[in-house]
């Protein structure tokens, strides 16, 4: 049965790391907005909710480097690299703190509202290794825009669509 299960997760995390390699090409018919629409970050987050944390972090690392390295998109240093660790933060966290805190509503806001913060600062912080720790390169207002301001669409969307897919995934796996 545990091999079955294994077999399943994996699949499934197939299924979500190629749903991140092409959601961008979605958003990205609408240059305006389409990378403000963070469109890897919903497969990846939804791969920790129902594989757990350690799929949900191999999926964040794997999905911006491979579009990268096949598409050129997004830039490798620092942009893929970066978010590679973004990415595996918010798939780890977001499977962790689903599988600790009990299964309601507010406990799946409050994983993804964690998974999102820690994944921004983790974003952070490695950008800011890549310039060498000089925050003239990488200040607090770059990471600010970048982290939030320029998110701000991907973020509601999140906010809105994650839950609603938890809780109906929740609610399935309750009649079976």
């Amino acid at each position: 049965m545990k091999k079955q299960n294994d077999l399943v997760k994996l699949a499934l995390a197939s299924m979500f790391l190629a749903l991140a390699f092409v959601m961008p090409f979605l958003t990205g018919q609408i240059p305006q907005i389409g990378s403000k629409l963070c469109p890897m970050h919903i497969p990846v987050i939804l791969c920790g909710y129902v594989c757990g944390a350690p799929w949900g972090l191999v999926v964040g690392f794997i999905a911006p480097l491979l579009r990268s390295v096949t598409l050129g998109m997004p830039p490798l240093f620092p942009t893929a690299f970066a978010m590679a660790f973004e990415l595996a933060v918010y798939g780890f966290m977001s499977g962790l703190l689903y599988r600790k805190l009990s299964k309601n509503k507010a406990n799946v806001y409050i994983s993804l509202v964690v998974s999102m913060i820690v994944g921004r600062l983790v974003w952070g912080i490695v950008q800011l290794c890549c310039v060498g720790f000089d925050i003239s390169k990488f200040s607090l207002a770059a990471f600010w825009s970048g982290a939030v301001v320029n998110a701000i669409p991907g973020i509601i969307i999140q906010l809105v669509l994650i839950p609603i897919i938890v809780m109906a995934l929740e609610k399935v796996n309750k009649t079976k």
